[in-house]
């Protein structure tokens, strides 16, 4: 079967091109890939090459295919997974494989295997590992976007606390607690506040900080206070940079007391510095942007480490129970990953724009890969749509959804929009 494919060839260097895929092995299951939500991380990979620690070394001769926030069709079933999966079940795949110690992943090292292409081959490891999960929603994108979400999830999870006299780590936020996320109206913080205010493990107090004005009036249309309210949640909204003492000031919000969790959304030293100073007794500090800088650091206060004590770790990625339970709150409308969603474009605008992804304004971005359009912000679907029919049709429909994609907007896309070839 032939498949149309962004591969990875050199530093910078990407192909969009068709090739041929070898048949399936009866270990091995052949899939559509309808989706791919496009990550930093695969801009990370994309300008290091073959010095990042997922990317082969031969990949001038043998290109890897990009994408691993992706989301399809299940098309043929190899003989041994048939009790398993059929054709045409609904797929996502957690990416984070490690499977026995390699590092090789979807979207950075396998050449007939990744997110941004028409048609891959899922190879055994995936299988054994159960990571080729069934998905019972009515989108694609939720299934793409449940990767990001599983790393959310995954970081709530990993939080931790501890009580004075025992050696025990008490994993997750702390229930009913006093939460801050810094940098937290970007598309991972967004997708953190839905999750904080719907999952059965909820803070009593949640602040949210960011530089930009612009992504904290988006985040509080998005998550209006009366109905975090409902949910048992104080939630507030702060620009730093508009407070005479910052650090004051979102100590006030706990009256004095600090945060038992404080998340940082952005590898910047001095949001490292502020979350640490804003920690509560045995306060948990959760690192969770990874940065590209091998030799980021920042201060902390050991002292209080040693006294008080707070604590500091970071999380990277989920597991395939926070991407099960990202499904499952998708699949039953507790949780929203369109929040995080804010440009949408075919696999012809993918290069482009894992190039340029530092410099795109906005939240994450989504490429279909059976689609020819560019990568186009939700916001501006308005004002195309005053000469192109199809986005006119588009803006309607996600104007009746608060703004947001939806699965509406997915399915007249699909149906409507140039397709390849």
């Amino acid at each position: 079967m032939k498949t149309e494919a962004v591969r990875l060839y050199d530093v910078k260097t990407m192909k969009l091109e068709t090739f041929e895929l070898p048949e399936i092995k009866k270990d091995e299951i052949l899939v559509k890939v309808v989706s791919n939500s496009i990550c930093m991380s695969t801009y990370k990979a994309v300008i290091q090459g073959s010095k990042h620690k997922r990317v082969p070394e031969n990949i001038a001769t043998n290109p890897t295919i990009m994408g691993h926030e992706f989301s399809g069709e299940i098309i043929e079933v190899g003989e041994e997974w048939k009790d398993q999966f059929s054709p045409g079940d609904k797929y996502a795949i957690q990416p984070a494989l490690n499977y026995k110690g390699s590092p090789y992943a979807p979207g950075y090292s396998f050449e007939f295997f990744g997110g941004l292409t028409t048609y891959c081959v899922v190879p055994r490891e995936v299988m054994e590992l159960g990571f080729l999960l069934k998905y019972d929603g009515e989108s694609y994108y939720e299934a793409s976007l449940s990767e990001p979400m599983s790393c959310i999830i995954g970081g709530f999870h990993s939080n931790y606390h501890t009580k004075t006299g025992e050696y025990f780590h008490y994993m997750g936020i702390k229930e009913g607690g006093k939460m801050v996320l810094f940098a937290g109206a970007g598309p991972m913080g967004l997708g953190a506040i839905d999750y904080a205010l719907n999952c059965d493990r909820r803070p009593g107090l949640l602040v949210v900080t960011d530089i930009n004005d612009e992504r904290l009036e988006r985040a509080r249309k998005l998550f209006p206070k009366e109905e975090a309210r409902k949910n048992g949640v104080e939630l507030h909204f702060v620009n730093p940079n508009n407070m005479e003492d910052s650090i004051k000031g979102l100590m006030d919000y706990t009256d004095g007391t600090g945060y038992d969790d404080a998340f940082v959304y952005a590898p910047v030293r001095p949001i490292v510095e502020d979350a640490d100073k804003v920690l509560a007794k045995d306060g948990c500090m959760n690192f969770f942007a990874g940065p590209s800088n091998t030799a980021f650091s920042a201060e902390i206060n050991f002292y209080n480490i040693h006294y008080t004590p707070t604590h500091i770790m970071g999380s990277t990625g989920g597991n395939a129970d926070d991407m099960i339970e990202s499904l499952e709150m998708s699949s039953k409308g507790l949780i929203n990953p369109a929040v995080m969603l804010t440009h949408v474009g075919g696999i012809n605008s993918a290069i482009d724009t894992i190039l340029d992804l530092p410099n795109i304004p906005g939240g994450k971005k989504i490429a279909y890969n059976e689609i020819d359009m560019p990568m186009t912000a939700i916001e501006d679907f308005a004002e195309l749509g005053k000469t192109d029919p199809l986005f006119k049709e588009l803006a309607a429909i996600v104007d009746k959804h608060n703004g947001l994609w939806n699965a509406e907007a997915e399915k007249y896309l699909l149906q409507n929009g140039k397709k390849r070839g």
